[in-house]
């Protein structure tokens, strides 16, 4: 059994989490800008379908990418190199996590509700969510969000309508400061470009040091990233 949060119930320790499904820790709760800053703050996120309450994970262990890892092969250094695009940050959140829960093939559905679209509309519009966005010929070709916190980068979805949008989105996230970015569970394609699993309590202690850090400079409403 896992415990149900009330309106002002502290979430469980995360050594508390379910194993199978791994990591499964609490449901109920709210999606308001608090109690999900204070998830992430304590390594935990919201994961869960539509018709389903919300659901708070903490799986162990955790996929995380540190910059320096990421895996640039020669065919992507020289799309970066030729930057045939141009990368904004924030100025089309709603946009990318629309464009994240678009169907994918292969899925039926998605977690990116209407109402987990306002949450982090919510938190972006308060400075602790954030679009890195990949723009190719004046429209939107990939990008990704997620939630910042002092150095740490909590990546929540990333979507490509043109080969490398995303990791062209991912290249210039790992430049702008983050010293580890949380891709919370793995995935042959996230492995692929370096990330990789760590035990939670290390991915713990790790956070903890980073979200006390100096925040990245996220002000780039209007600046396009060479």
């Amino acid at each position: 059994m896992i415990p149900w949060l009330g309106a002002n119930s502290p979430f469980p320790p995360v050594t508390k989490a379910l194993h199978e499904p791994n990591g499964l820790l609490a449901a109920g709760g709210s999606l308001t800008p608090e109690r999900l800053l204070d998830a992430y703050r304590h390594g935990i996120f919201p994961w869960f379908s539509e018709e389903d309450p919300i659901l708070w994970w903490s799986p162990d262990p955790r996929m995380v990418l540190f910059p320096e890892e990421l895996k640039i092969s020669s065919s992507f250094a020289k799309v970066l190199r030729n930057k045939p695009y141009e990368v904004r940050i924030d100025t089309s959140f709603e946009q990318v996590m629309r464009a994240c829960a678009a169907p994918r093939e292969g899925q039926n559905g998605t977690w990116i509700s209407e109402q987990m679209i306002a949450a982090y509309c919510e938190l972006q519009r308060l400075g602790h969510a954030h679009s890195i966005e990949t723009w190719m010929e004046g429209k939107l070709a990939g990008g990704l969000y997620g939630v910042a916190i002092g150095k740490m980068f909590y990546g929540e979805s990333m979507f490509s309508l043109s080969p490398n949008a995303s990791k062209i989105a991912l290249a210039r996230l790992c430049r702008l400061g983050p010293l580890m970015i949380d891709c919370q569970m793995h995935t042959p394609h996230l492995a692929s470009l370096g990330a990789r699993l760590i035990p939670r309590e290390k991915f713990i202690a790790r956070l903890e040091e980073l979200i006390n850090c100096e925040p990245i400079d996220w002000q780039f409403s209007s600046i396009i990233l060479p």
